[in-house]
Protein backbone atom coordinates (compact mmCIF):
# COMPACT_ATOMS: atom_id res chain seq x y z
CA UNK A 1 0.00 0.00 0.00
CA UNK A 2 1.12 3.37 -0.65
CA UNK A 3 2.10 6.03 1.61
CA UNK A 4 -0.66 8.63 1.15
CA UNK A 5 1.36 11.00 2.80
CA UNK A 6 3.95 10.59 0.04
CA UNK A 7 2.21 8.92 -2.87
CA UNK A 8 0.79 12.77 -3.93
CA UNK A 9 3.56 14.51 -3.63
CA UNK A 10 5.86 11.76 -5.08
CA UNK A 11 3.74 11.92 -8.16
CA UNK A 12 4.29 15.56 -9.00
CA UNK A 13 8.09 15.03 -8.17
CA UNK A 14 8.38 16.56 -4.94
CA UNK A 15 9.00 15.42 -1.76
CA UNK A 16 6.69 15.87 1.47
CA UNK A 17 8.12 18.89 2.61
CA UNK A 18 8.56 20.26 -0.71
CA UNK A 19 4.85 19.85 -1.96
CA UNK A 20 3.82 21.40 1.74
CA UNK A 21 6.03 24.54 1.72
CA UNK A 22 4.37 24.78 -2.15
CA UNK A 23 0.71 24.17 -1.26
CA UNK A 24 1.30 26.06 1.98
CA UNK A 25 2.81 29.47 -0.26
CA UNK A 26 0.31 28.43 -2.95
CA UNK A 27 -2.29 28.34 -0.63
CA UNK A 28 -1.27 31.87 1.24
CA UNK A 29 -1.02 33.74 -2.18
CA UNK A 30 -4.44 32.76 -3.11
CA UNK A 31 -5.99 33.82 0.47
CA UNK A 32 -4.22 37.41 0.13
CA UNK A 33 -5.38 37.82 -3.47
CA UNK A 34 -9.04 36.72 -2.47
CA UNK A 35 -9.26 39.23 0.70
CA UNK A 36 -7.21 42.24 -1.99
CA UNK A 37 -10.56 41.23 -4.37
CA UNK A 38 -13.48 41.16 -1.41
CA UNK A 39 -11.86 44.38 -0.19
CA UNK A 40 -11.74 45.77 -4.06
CA UNK A 41 -15.53 45.18 -4.00
CA UNK A 42 -16.08 47.10 -1.09
CA UNK A 43 -13.70 49.70 -1.62
CA UNK A 44 -12.61 49.72 -5.62
CA UNK A 45 -9.83 52.49 -5.26
CA UNK A 46 -7.89 49.96 -3.59
CA UNK A 47 -6.40 46.94 -4.73
CA UNK A 48 -7.13 48.03 -8.18
CA UNK A 49 -5.35 45.27 -10.17
CA UNK A 50 -4.00 43.15 -7.17
CA UNK A 51 -6.52 40.40 -7.46
CA UNK A 52 -5.99 39.88 -11.41
CA UNK A 53 -2.24 40.21 -11.20
CA UNK A 54 -1.88 37.69 -8.19
CA UNK A 55 -4.74 35.11 -10.51
CA UNK A 56 -2.17 35.52 -13.08
CA UNK A 57 1.01 34.63 -10.78
CA UNK A 58 -0.93 32.21 -9.19
CA UNK A 59 -1.49 30.52 -12.65
CA UNK A 60 2.14 30.38 -14.25
CA UNK A 61 3.50 29.14 -10.36
CA UNK A 62 0.55 26.14 -11.70
CA UNK A 63 1.93 25.81 -14.85
CA UNK A 64 5.47 25.86 -14.02
CA UNK A 65 4.57 22.76 -11.52
CA UNK A 66 2.74 21.14 -14.06
CA UNK A 67 5.99 21.00 -16.28
CA UNK A 68 8.20 20.03 -13.42
CA UNK A 69 5.64 17.25 -12.58
CA UNK A 70 5.99 15.70 -16.45
CA UNK A 71 9.45 16.11 -16.17
CA UNK A 72 9.76 13.93 -13.23
CA UNK A 73 7.24 11.31 -14.64
CA UNK A 74 8.99 10.95 -18.00
CA UNK A 75 12.30 10.84 -15.68
CA UNK A 76 10.67 7.84 -13.66
CA UNK A 77 8.98 6.05 -16.98
CA UNK A 78 12.53 5.66 -17.87
CA UNK A 79 14.57 4.01 -15.48
CA UNK A 80 14.72 0.58 -15.07
CA UNK A 81 12.05 -0.91 -13.01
Amino acid sequence: MKNPFTAHPNSVGETYLQHGLFACRYGAKMTAGGIAALVHGILPFFFQTTGSRITRELNATLEESAARAARARAADSKEPK
